[in-house]
């Protein structure tokens, strides 16, 4: 079907040299591209009916999600400008900017909110090939550094017919769409299979701690009624008790930007995006005033509990003195014992009660959530002895270390395919790689 071809220049540095014949174009000379309907809640005419539509959260490289999918009021006008036909191509105008899938009926008639374009081609352009093509635009980055940045970043229409778009002859186009259809979908399916295994270590790091912190390292220990349903029973000598009778619990500072008195000092502080499972990332962190008294209350210790109050309520993590001085603002709770337990294991404990949704049951979720010192305070929690606490908490950190082992092997794997596809898609849709017969039927 196709032979060598001569190269010639592009004109495009990254593009480098494409096969002649090829033509460097615009979206807007080979594709219609139309934004969707803004949102209609009410009805407004007698002629308007309820129809399904899709929004940025349904459309992913992967395909178009409908398990969520809602329905608002159009018009006969609007059903008519933004109703979807197959192998339409949508792009989010959006949230991820860019981010695109080939609609595949997945449910019929559909239409589209306004922070999604759809593509359809004017003349006989291959939608198959721009979704590789845009996959290329958005994963070197292209497309995020030409979109305003002034406000929320828009992929407009007018925005989108402007890109570059490289344009190969009608069939080659098909063909070098259904290679990469091939070759990725393989590639997707082996991500896939390893995405479910981090997801089965997930589970399985859950399970270990539940039962350690629950049931203890001793499978022979006489267990009691812990008189808590979701407990059941519990090792004996263990105790159920709440936060407050063992750890003292100290809100942060809050945010001060300007010095109010001479003895105010600039130090740095942690704030919750600062905070994660695995540790404290400090590569981001900031500074503001604090004066002497704050410093005193909000100082930071080896081995203090460090758990979210306000963003993702209640993700923990122990302080390592990644950098001292240090102090927190007032959206994280500082945890440190009053008598002689181990805060490692209050961290397994509160590990557990936030992903079995303990946690964000019991917040109110009237407002934004929060988890403030006093609800902290009341959280339930289960006491061993000193030594079991210790013991406990120190195999759990063994055991999360070999998984997390396991995990980073699988995400390097990823990482590496996923950098795979990428070279081989813009190997195909800059013509490096050229797609015959002979190389579509060896798949």
């Amino acid at each position: 079907m196709m032979h060598n071809a001569v190269m010639q220049g592009s004109g495009v540095e990254w593009i480098g040299a494409i096969p002649q014949g090829w033509k460097i174009r615009i979206i807007k000379r080979e594709f219609d591209i139309k934004l969707g309907k803004m949102l209609q809640p009410f009805q407004k005419t007698e002629l308007d009916t309820e129809e399904y539509y899709l929004k940025t959260s349904n459309v992913y490289w992967d395909g178009v999600e409908i398990n969520d999918i809602k329905k608002m009021w159009f018009s006969p006008l609007d059903k008519l400008n933004t109703e979807l036909q197959y192998n339409d191509l949508l792009v989010c105008e959006g949230g991820d900017v860019g981010r695109s899938a080939l609609w595949k009926e997945e449910i019929t008639p559909c239409y589209i909110q306004n922070a999604i374009n759809r593509v359809r081609p004017i003349h006989h352009c291959s939608t198959k090939f721009l979704y590789y093509w845009l996959f290329l635009l958005k994963h070197t980055g292209y497309i995020d550094a030409m979109v305003s940045r002034i406000t929320i970043a828009h992929l407009t229409a007018e925005k989108l017919e402007r890109l570059i778009f490289l344009s190969p002859p009608i069939l080659e186009q098909q063909a070098i769409a259904q290679y990469l259809e091939l070759r990725c979908g393989k590639l997707d399916a082996i991500i896939a299979i390893k995405q479910q295994q981090i997801k089965a270590l997930d589970a399985l790091r859950q399970s270990i701690i539940f039962h350690a912190v629950t049931k203890g390292l001793d499978d022979f220990v006489p267990l009691i009624d812990s008189g808590v349903e979701w407990l059941g029973e519990i090792p004996q000598g263990w105790k159920v008790k709440i936060i407050k009778r063992e750890f003292g619990v100290k809100l942060g500072k809050m945010l001060q930007p300007l010095q109010k008195s001479e003895l105010d000092s600039e130090e740095y502080y942690l704030k919750t995006s600062n905070i994660y499972w695995e540790g404290v990332d400090i590569a981001n962190i900031n500074k503001m005033w604090f004066s002497p008294l704050d410093k005193l209350n909000t100082e930071l210790q080896l081995n203090d509990l460090l758990v979210c109050e306000g963003g993702d309520v209640g993700r923990s993590t122990l302080w390592k003195e990644e950098i001292t001085p240090c102090y927190i603002q007032n959206a994280i709770n500082r945890v440190r014992p009053i008598h002689h337990c181990s805060t490692k294991f209050l961290y397994y404990w509160l590990f557990l009660l936030k992903h079995t949704g303990y946690i964000d049951a019991m917040v109110s979720r009237i407002t934004i959530a929060h988890l403030t010192a006093e609800k902290l305070e009341r959280l339930i929690f289960l006491l061993p002895p000193s030594s079991d606490q210790q013991r406990i908490a120190d195999h759990l950190d063994q055991e999360t270390q070999r998984l997390n082992a396991l995990k980073e092997n699988l995400s390097q794997q990823i990482r590496t395919l996923q950098a795979y596809k990428k070279a081989l898609i813009y190997e195909c849709v800059t013509g490096k790689k050229r797609i015959n017969a002979d190389v579509l039927n060896a798949g």
